[in-house]
C-alpha cells in the first residue's frame, strides 16, 4: 500500500494544499502524527508537531520557535475525509481554533471566521453543529485538566 497522503483544506480563502513536506511519524485508525516546517516563515514559530485526532474532529499541533523553546499549543477544529483506495486523508480545517500558551493562558480565537463561512455558504448547519460540538469537547478537555492526554501523544514521541 502506498503511504498516507495528508492534504490541508481551508474553506478561507478556498484552498486544498498537498502537505508534501509533512513527514509522518505514527499512524493508526485514531490518529495521524506528522512534523513540519511552516509553509510560510513567521518570525514567532518555524516548525513544529501536529497529532489529528481522526475520531474527536479535531487537530492538536506544538508550535516551536527556531531556538527550539515552544511557542503554544495550537488545536485546530477539523473534518477528516479518508479515502482508502487512494489512501489520501483530507483535513478541512473548521476555522474555530483554541491556542494555549505555556503558561496555560486558553484563548479560543476564528468563531467569526465560522459564522462567516457558515452565512457565505461555505459550511452546512449540520457542518457548524459539528464543529460547534467538537470545540465544546475540545474546551471540555482542557478545562477539566485533561488536556495532557493529547499532549502526550507528541510528548511521548519526543515531539
Amino acid at each position: 500500500m502506498n503511504p498516507l497522503t495528508l492534504y490541508r483544506r481551508r474553506l478561507i480563502p478556498d484552498e486544498c494544499i498537498l502537505l508534501k513536506d509533512d513527514k509522518i511519524v505514527s499512524q493508526n485508525d485514531s490518529i495521524v502524527i506528522t512534523r513540519w516546517d511552516t509553509l510560510n516563515p513567521k518570525a514567532q514559530f518555524q516548525y513544529g508537531a501536529s497529532c489529528y485526532f481522526l475520531k474527536e474532529g479535531f487537530k492538536v499541533s506544538k508550535f516551536y520557535r527556531s531556538d527550539g523553546s515552544l511557542f503554544c499549543w495550537y488545536c485546530d477544529i477539523m473534518q477528516y475525509d479518508y479515502d482508502a483506495a487512494a489512501n489520501t486523508l483530507v483535513a478541512t480545517d473548521l476555522l474555530a481554533d483554541v491556542i494555549i500558551q505555556p503558561d496555560g493562558t486558553v484563548k479560543v480565537v476564528d468563531l467569526d471566521e465560522l459564522a462567516d463561512a457558515f452565512e457565505q455558504g461555505l459550511l452546512s448547519a449540520s457542518a457548524l453543529k459539528t464543529a460547534l460540538r467538537q470545540l465544546n469537547h475540545l474546551l471540555s478537555l482542557i478545562y477539566e485538566n485533561q488536556f495532557r492526554l493529547l499532549q502526550n501523544e507528541l510528548d511521548s514521541l519526543g515531539l
